[in-house]
């Protein structure tokens, strides 16, 4: 009766262990067939393509700011100065800021 029962179990265990794998080798199928594979490079195509769109966007938002920055910046160095003899002030403000590495010795 004892070696009946490890039978059973053994061969239930086969059973479901064969069905696991069988279910996991068809997904793994399905997932790499090439409509599978034509439609994830489809949609990955797509997504690239809004986020490029997007970039570009905000590229040209902060390209027409920047640039007016600039020209107000050109236009008050050119006005003359004001009449209380103060100079006129400067609208450029720095973007970056360079880190000379020999000064810390490194």
């Amino acid at each position: 009766m004892k070696r009946l029962f490890w039978l059973s179990v053994g061969a239930g265990a086969g059973v479901y262990a064969t069905h696991r794998v069988k279910r996991r080798v068809e997904r793994i199928a399905r997932a790499w067939s090439p409509e599978s594979v034509a439609a994830r490079a489809v949609t990955s195509g797509h997504d690239a393509g809004r986020r490029l769109r997007h970039f570009a966007s905000d590229v040209r938002t902060e390209m027409r700011a920047r640039e007016e920055e600039l020209r107000e910046a050109v236009r008050m160095d050119q006005a003359p100065p004001g009449l209380d003899g103060s100079r006129p002030r400067r609208v450029l403000r720095a973007r970056y800021t360079i880190i000379d590495d020999d000064k810390d010795g490194h």
